[in-house]
């Protein structure tokens, strides 16, 4: 057993108690009436990194939420880390739908139940203990700096200006993120992919005020009707989207990453039954893998239009509203994309309604450069930590800083996660495994020695 094996095992109950301490705090981004929860949420960030051997720590305000950012430098001619993660939360609701309360965290089955713990504060506490395990057996091979942010599950509004603004003092030569997922417990994974995200609204408005549907049906252009047939217009009956060019860009998928897809232990048949769904679906002519992390896609986030209540109400409403989100690939441009849902929904809307839409967040999609020394140091560090050698993967979420980090830093982006499939992130019960989130402390520990020497 290692030292930074022993090291956390005689600690471990206490990273545990610290770790419901960080979910107990309900520091959901989107909640302005949590905006304090939110805050006290980056001041026990920082104590926590203070405490782990950080030499320097700010909580750092921004026109929204704070963000904190340390640092501990060893040695000018090290290679720097940059540890990226975020610690707000997405809301809880429904509540009903939780067997135990969102945040009061709970074991069972050896899984911790709460929000936050797979989506991304378990992850972000498994960095912590991985710097307190690395100074406590000692020391750091690397200069470390980290940036915890408190807008991810808000699109990340003010990350971006700061990364610019603090640029020189975030320089580095890797960054490491942990926001993605292991494909089983067993197999660690690295994510070399990400989907990129446009997100927007549909509103179509009808008559000024909602009608009585017995004497206007029939005599006038229903909203939710018009809005209805725009929907079904956007997708046709292969499950592909019908923008005009948008899919002009997208790659072919190799015989490389065929093959890769083809040596993961997945099970379509048991990923349907995870869920909940009677069956898969999606574009024709890829399998569920290929459709999840190789292929774009256009999906109906939410509808709301006319009376909703209990009970009957025989009305024809004045508007209707979608949310439609486009997940996107590589090479998709996120700005071209929505100028095209913009003029394939106005070339859909029927005469007799009109039509507004609402641009949200953007994301580009990525993907990594396999060929870089970090990765083969990360696969060493995670064998080590989890005892097999990891699984080369993509993720078909997105995380739309990462390319900007590529970018503006010069340095390669290191995607290692540790949620695990049907973690539920963003739903009720999200969960994170307490062996995969132990044997992550451990790995993380071991990849400061893997990464200096590599680079």
């Amino acid at each position: 057993m290692s030292d930074f094996a022993d090291y956390i095992d005689a600690r471990i109950d206490r990273f545990r108690d610290e770790l419901d301490e960080f979910l107990r705090i309900p520091s959901i981004s989107t909640d302005a009436e949590r905006a304090g929860d939110v805050r006290r949420c980056a001041e026990w960030v920082a104590t926590h990194l203070e405490a782990a051997g950080i030499d320097e720590v700010e909580v750092i305000d921004t026109a929204g939420h704070p963000i904190v950012v340390g640092q501990r430098i060893v040695d000018a001619d090290a290679p720097t880390l940059l540890v990226y993660g975020h610690y707000d939360v997405q809301p809880s609701e429904p509540d009903d739908l939780w067997t135990s309360p969102p945040f009061e965290p709970a074991v069972r089955d050896g899984r911790l139940y709460a929000r936050g713990s797979a989506d991304d504060k378990g992850q972000v506490h498994m960095h912590v203990k991985a710097v307190e395990t690395r100074l406590g057996t000692g020391g750091l091979p690397t200069n470390l700096k980290l940036v915890i942010e408190g807008e991810e599950e808000v699109g990340s509004e003010h990350l971006g200006g700061f990364l610019r603004e603090q640029a020189g003092r975030l320089s580095c030569d890797a960054v490491v993120i942990s926001d993605t997922t292991m494909f089983a417990s067993d197999l660690p994974c690295i994510t070399m992919g990400l989907r990129g995200i446009v997100y927007m609204e549909v509103n179509v408005y009808g008559p000024a005020h909602d009608l009585h549907s017995g004497s206007y049906g029939g005599a006038v252009v229903n909203p939710a009707n018009a809005l209805a047939a725009i929907l079904a217009g956007l997708r046709d009956d292969r499950g592909r989207a019908t923008l005009p060019g948008y899919y002009d860009a997208v790659r072919d998928i190799t015989d490389r990453e065929k093959a890769d897809l083809a040596r993961l232990p997945f099970d379509a048949e048991a990923l349907s039954a995870d869920i909940g769904a009677s069956e898969l679906g999606g574009e024709e002519g890829y399998s569920t893998l290929e459709r999840l992390w190789y292929r774009p896609t256009l999906d109906v986030n939410g509808l709301l239009s006319g009376y909703t209540g209990s009970g009957s109400k025989t009305v024809l409403p004045s508007k209707a509203m979608a949310k439609v989100s486009m997940r996107l690939v590589p090479d998709q441009d996120p700005d071209e994309v929505g100028d095209a849902f913009e003029r394939r929904v106005r070339e859909l809307a029927p005469v007799g309604v009109r039509v507004e839409i609402k641009r949200f967040h953007n994301g580009s999609p990525w993907v990594a450069n396999p060929e870089h020394p970090i990765f083969e140091a990360a696969a060493r560090a995670l064998e080590a930590g989890f005892g097999t050698p990891p699984a080369m993967i993509r993720e078909g979420g997105s995380i739309p800083i990462v390319p900007l980090f590529e970018t503006l830093f010069d340095a390669p982006v290191l995607l290692v996660g540790f949620a695990l499939p049907g973690c539920n992130a963003h739903a009720p019960d999200e969960w994170i495994d307490l062996g995969v989130y132990r044997k992550g402390i451990e790995a993380l520990a071991d990849l400061y020695d893997e990464v200096a020497a590599a680079l």
